[in-house]
């Protein structure tokens, strides 16, 4: 029996629900069948989505600005649902069943949206003047299956992302040295492997859209999906399986709710008084940062039983390091709110960027390259960035200073710049492609039947696609550590599905701002800064607009790393006080 229990995981079951024994279950090749759906689902989603406002304008008759914030609203709705798909699987169905079920919807959506292009009764009729407003647009019929089949991918997308990362590391047992080691690979290469699915996306899927067909490219997708979830089913015999431990946004009810309760109760003046029930060596010190919540520490008479001894119920009492990890979830909040506008620079790289290459001279020889190709560069940015941290900068960081690379903190800060030096080259990039359309009179009001593309080169769109993707590769895997390592242990679904919600809100400001930007500069007969066709409106200075957002948020979030990094200094230097105390009191007592 001994023996048995050497080889089974403590934490772990096999899929009859037994101890998971490491000799038949987890371990590389099973974490790696995880992996097939990741890459398939950005291959999905991005293979969409960056090439999604092309068949918006060009097919379906749709407004400039109408189509951005069509593929924003998708996006952002996408990785929102990461916290329901996170939810889910915390508090009922488990990673497993999470991932099988919402691959399996996000399957059918790429299926769907496959027959919705292929049937012509679901587009409207074609039409080759370059002003939309003057063709027939989409029926509401029509764009309903469209937002059908976009929604059904959304949620599936979100469904599974928020599990995909999670059930790899729990196929390693990070109390074995051998299998952390290999855990740590997995975790490393994930970001690479998206960037992988990313790169499939904008090359080859996009192509396969342009010259091919677009029913064939989200065929390819659905297939590709259907044979990624066979392959992660084939594994079902070998994975490990972690228990449901409930989530963790249940226990930040708990303790507003129970706070809310105690509002008029007077804090004791010692804290020592306030309840606690875990061991010490799992126990987090409290700290007098949002006293208020502290209320829920407080015991009262209605905490007592008919008996006399207490009845701790969660609603009403709360131990003090439930109530500090609510506390730590609070203190990552300002950095939250800061990195959402990078989201929103993100946005433009696969809407209005790839509506100016559409305009722009792409040839190579005789091969003519897709607007929505030009995300490549990004991809590639991405992969040069990280390749050049990691073999350059890492070393010479920690032989300079004694650390390896950059903090998280510091990584944020370089993305955030790098993304608003984007906007700038942006602006700048398309200041110079309006004077050529203005040369050409392609920027009139004028009815024109033309879709000969501008005399002037698309690779002058790559500065600020190197700028903003450069910004990715710091600012993702900055944004992922800070909110995994600075989250309590019991929090670390929740902090990552609060790093994702950064991507959704900053693809629904970006919505939101297109609108205002829309409403505000157009009236009358002129369409503003955005509207019906980016040669008749200002998208410098839109660009311009969000140059300037971007340097102010990179100084607020100077400031809020600054108070981030003060105040958790200051509770270290409080935790060694009491550490200090505790001795002395120990010292009095012999």
């Amino acid at each position: 029996m001994a023996e048995k229990m050497t080889w089974s995981v403590a934490d772990a079951v096999d899929y009859k629900g037994f101890p998971a024994d490491k000799s038949k279950t987890g371990g590389w090749v099973p974490a790696a069948l995880s992996l097939g759906i990741e890459i398939c689902e950005r291959l999905s989603t991005m293979g969409i989505a960056v090439n999604l406002v092309t068949y918006l304008e060009g097919t379906m008759h749709l407004a400039s600005a109408t189509s951005a914030n069509i593929v924003t609203d998708f996006m952002g709705t996408a990785f929102l649902l990461c916290l329901l798909g996170g939810f889910l699987a915390d508090s009922f169905l488990g990673r497993y069943k999470t991932i099988a079920i919402f691959a399996t919807v996000q399957t059918l959506g790429t299926g769907l949206l496959a027959i919705s292009t292929k049937l012509p009764e679901l587009r409207p009729h074609p039409c080759q003047t370059v002003e939309v407003t003057r063709c027939k647009q989409a029926t509401g019929t029509q764009m309903g299956v469209l937002y059908l089949s976009l929604y059904l991918i959304a949620l599936g997308t979100g469904g599974l992302k928020s599990s995909v990362s999670g059930f790899g590391t729990d196929q390693f047992d990070e109390k074995d040295e051998k299998e952390k080691s290999q855990m740590a690979y997995f975790f490393n290469r994930f970001f690479f492997v998206v960037s992988t699915g990313t790169f499939m996306a904008v090359t080859v899927l996009v192509y396969i859209q342009d010259e091919v067909g677009r029913s064939w490219g989200y065929g390819i997708c659905s297939i590709s999906m259907f044979v990624a979830i066979l392959i992660f089913l084939s594994g079902t015999r070998k994975y490990r399986y972690k228990k449901s431990q409930g989530s963790p946004v249940v226990q930040i009810y708990q303790v507003i709710v129970a706070a809310l309760r105690k509002k008029s109760v007077e804090l004791p003046a010692n804290s020592t008084m306030l309840y606690e029930d875990l061991p010490e060596n799992k126990r987090i010190h409290h700290t007098n940062q949002f006293s208020f919540l502290d209320k829920a520490c407080v015991i009262t008479e209605d905490d007592y039983g008919n008996n006399g001894s207490l009845a701790a119920n969660p609603w009403k009492l709360i131990p003090v390091t439930r109530v500090e990890e609510v506390k730590m979830m609070i203190r990552l909040l300002p950095i939250w709110a800061t990195t959402i506008i990078f989201w929103t620079t993100y946005a433009q790289m696969i809407t209005f960027s790839v509506e100016q290459a559409s305009t722009m001279e792409r040839s190579v020889g005789n091969f003519q390259i897709p607007a929505g190709s030009l995300t490549v560069f990004f991809v590639a940015a991405i992969l040069i960035t990280l390749a050049i941290y990691d073999r350059f900068v890492m070393p010479l960081w920690k032989k300079w200073k004694g650390k390896p690379g950059f903090s998280n903190l510091q990584r944020i800060a370089i993305g955030l710049f790098l993304s608003a030096m984007g906007m700038t080259a942006a602006a700048i990039a398309e200041i110079r492609r309006l004077s050529v359309a203005k040369t050409f009179g392609l920027n009139t009001t004028t009815t024109t039947t033309t879709t000969k593309p501008l005399p002037i080169t698309v690779f002058l769109l790559i500065p600020q696609f190197f700028l903003v993707g450069a910004g990715e590769a710091f600012i993702y895997t900055g944004q992922l550590d800070f909110f995994i390592t600075q989250s309590p242990k019991g929090m670390k679904t929740m902090s990552t599905g609060l790093f994702l919600t950064t991507l959704s809100l900053g693809f629904f400001f970006s919505s939101l701002l297109v609108s205002v930007v829309k409403a505000v500069t157009g009236n009358g007969n002129r369409q503003g800064w955005v509207g019906e066709n980016i040669n008749n409106g200002r998208l410098d200075y839109f660009y311009g607009l969000l140059a300037a957002l971007s340097f102010i948020n990179f100084g607020l979030f100077v400031l809020c790393a600054y108070w981030y990094k003060r105040r958790t200094d200051k509770n270290v230097e409080d935790m060694k006080i009491i550490v200090v105390d505790d001795e002395n009191k120990g010292n009095s007592s012999l």
